[in-house]
């Protein structure tokens, strides 16, 4: 399929979709917040960007929203609430896209480490489609009812953004939503839409766990109790909690994403460092896992003599992020006609994680989040014929970054698409 193969005009009375000089504006927007990212909860150029274009477009803005979170509100008549969502903070990862605009921005994480800044998983992306939904619907009041929350979000990264907001009395200070909408980039084909009802993100517990043991010269072992080899024995341990301990009709993944020891290779250090993340759908296979992994590191603390079990301590936890039957189908409808059938997917759950969910908890409103494909279609074509999706980069990988056209472009309308779904008619039925 090329670029803009499957290009449905949309419907009369619908909201129009971004003028070329609109995707300019955006496209500039975007390269400039990709090379200029900002680690999770430190977004304030991007926070200032947000708001001053919401600002220019008539919004209410509220500023400082659980840390650098931006709100705009904008009131147009009787009818549905609805919440649109990006989030805004990147990643400590080195870029390594070789792009033009490619950041080579540097900081300090949220462990104190110095690491490079990248916007590898595509919230750059997402910020610019808010933009755009958000002076379409300013500019085209007559075409809907209703009132819009665009919401920017910091900290999903790292699961503090959603709940730090809600924290500052997000609930009570702006209007309660009649649906929350949010979008993703992901690697599917640039232009294609992928949506599914029920669950659609997998849970996401990250921890940090200490193991002690006893240093020692390295030529002495026997004066040890080697933290270095209880860590490694854990590790290996721990890959048998998927393959032994879930069913093989439930799903998990236990990864093991920092292993670190010691400073010297003749010194055995009196302790090691993991940090860890799990991936579940069900509540009980979640509790199962997280429960396995705690046992399994007591047990080798325990099996090396250490001099005292392991300390564990929460990075950060991601509900499920579940899709509401009937205002996904809603969306579902709004998108194959903005788009045509063939540019509109049902999917498989993803394993990613995010904390978008929480906003419809808090609210006790309906939640759905969809995929936008960022990859180049005829990227994506000669990898598919040639079986090899694998190899092309995913979010988090230090060489993402979607292709600008025509993901741009199918983020606003889709935005705009489900948003209007429940504004047109200035309707509160979900």
């Amino acid at each position: 399929m090329t670029a803009d193969a499957g290009m449905h005009a949309p419907a009369q009375g619908t909201l129009p979709g971004p003028s070329d000089g609109l995707l300019a504006e955006l496209e500039e927007a975007y390269k400039d917040i990709h090379a200029h990212p900002e680690l999770s909860m430190q977004e304030r150029r991007t926070a200032g960007i947000a708001a001053a274009w919401l600002r220019k477009q008539g919004y209410e803005v509220t500023e400082g929203v659980g840390g650098t979170g931006v709100v705009g509100l904008l009131r147009n008549g009787d009818g549905a609430t609805v919440l649109l969502r990006a989030d805004m903070d990147a990643l400590p990862i080195q870029e390594s896209t070789g792009l033009p605009y490619a950041s080579d921005a540097s900081g300090t994480d949220r462990f104190g480490q110095a690491t490079g800044i990248a916007h590898s998983c595509g919230h750059d992306m997402h910020v610019a489609w808010l933009m755009g939904a958000a002076r379409i619907l300013a500019e085209n009041r007559g075409a809907w009812r209703g009132t819009v929350l665009a919401v920017f979000q910091p900290g999903e990264e790292t699961g503090q953004g959603a709940r730090a907001m809600i924290a500052d009395g997000m609930v009570r200070r702006f209007p309660k939503p009649d649906v929350t909408l949010a979008q993703h980039v992901m690697p599917l084909s640039a232009g294609q839409i992928g949506w599914r009802t029920g669950t659609m993100l997998s849970a996401g517990d990250s921890w940090e766990v200490t193991l002690f043991g006893r240093g020692a010269h390295g030529s002495m072992p026997q004066k040890s109790i080697d933290p270095v080899v209880m860590a490694a024995s854990a590790v290996m341990r721990l890959q048998g909690v998927v393959a032994r301990e879930v069913a093989m009709t439930d799903s998990a993944v236990v990864t093991v994403g920092t292993l670190r020891a010691g400073s010297n290779e003749n010194v055995i250090p009196d302790r090691a460092l993991l940090r860890l993340n799990v991936r579940t759908f069900k509540d009980e296979v979640r509790a199962r896992v997280l429960a396995a992994v705690r046992r399994i590191l007591e047990a080798e603390a325990t099996a090396s003599g250490a001099p005292k079990p392991p300390d564990f301590s929460v990075l950060s936890e991601y509900p499920v992020t579940r899709n509401d039957e009937a205002a996904t189908r809603k969306v579902a409808a709004a998108l194959e006609h903005r788009f045509g059938p063939d540019r509109v997917h049902e999917v498989e759950p993803a394993t990613a994680s995010e904390d978008f969910g929480l906003f419809a908890a808090a609210w006790d409103v309906p939640a759905v989040f969809w995929m936008v494909g960022g990859i180049d279609p005829a990227t994506y074509r000669a990898a598919e014929q040639a079986g090899t999706l694998d190899a092309i980069p995913a979010n988090h990988a230090p060489d993402f970054a979607p292709v600008i056209h025509p993901t741009l472009r199918t983020g606003v309308e889709a935005m705009l698409a489900a948003a209007g779904a429940w504004l047109a008619d200035g309707s509160a039925q979900h």
